[in-house]
């Protein structure tokens, strides 16, 4: 018979799985309070701003102290990622385009607010109850559409990768190396890229470019470019349904 593979400490304590003491005193510490305390600091000063020293001195310990609870930086980074989450939306009464709707410009919105969860493995499979909590959310939205388990978990990660994705050129265009650069919106990337193009290796892309692609418009900023990006998805989605035959 095999045996059941333990999970990392990190994940269990983020479970609430990790056993009480049987003697001494209850300890003032616990996985919470510390990946709080951490996320304030990547809030304030990004993921650079993160230490186990730092952390230790925002709750009033010993850095050696924190190893009992998280056993290294990285285990630290997995802990943030999930519980800077909060509750995911309720899919309740919302039909299941609406529902992906909200919830992927609301996954888009949370990294926006913690720019800092970019750096943090994103694209690692979820373990932890929050996140593990907005992927049961989407199933729960797909209910009764035909697809099967692995097409919704499948639509819920093309969602997730897109808010990611969507959320990572709006925090880049803010980037201070394309302020230096003379480029703040898209009218100067447009120029920028003008000046770089030639139409012999980059035909189709020179062109739109020199016809106004990113003249007078937000480009990757504007909230109508979120929109259009989703609502390809959504209509593939829609269109996989009807092809199972499920509700739309």
């Amino acid at each position: 018979m095999d045996q059941e593979r333990p999970l990392p400490p990190v994940i269990e304590r983020m479970w609430g799985r990790e056993p009480a003491p049987r003697r001494g005193p209850r300890p003032r510490l616990d996985l919470a309070m510390i990946t709080a305390a951490a996320i304030e600091l990547a809030d304030a000063d990004g993921i650079g701003g993160v230490s186990m020293a730092g952390v230790a001195s925002r709750v009033g310990v010993a850095a050696t102290a924190l190893y009992r609870y998280v056993g290294s930086k990285e285990d630290l980074l997995t802990a943030m990622a999930d519980a800077v989450a909060p509750l995911p939306p309720d899919p309740a009464g919302l039909p299941w385009r609406d529902y992906l709707a909200t919830w992927t410009r609301a996954q888009r919105d949370i990294i926006l607010e913690h720019p800092w969860v970019l750096t943090i493995s994103p694209f690692v499979p979820p373990m932890g109850p929050r996140r593990l909590l907005w992927l049961d959310r989407v199933l729960t939205a797909l209910d009764g559409t035909g697809l099967d388990d692995g097409e919704r978990i499948n639509v819920a990660s093309t969602l997730t990768g897109y808010a990611l994705t969507d959320a990572a050129v709006v925090y880049g265009a803010g980037d201070p190396a394309y302020e230096k650069a003379g480029i703040s919106g898209a009218d100067e990337f447009g120029a920028a890229l003008a000046e770089v193009l030639d139409p012999a290796t980059y035909p189709a892309l020179s062109a739109a470019v020199r016809g106004g692609v990113f003249s007078g418009a937000e480009g990757w900023v504007n909230d109508d470019d979120f929109l259009f990006g989703l609502s390809l998805l959504l209509d593939g989605v829609e269109q996989l349904i009807a092809r199972r035959g499920g509700v739309s």
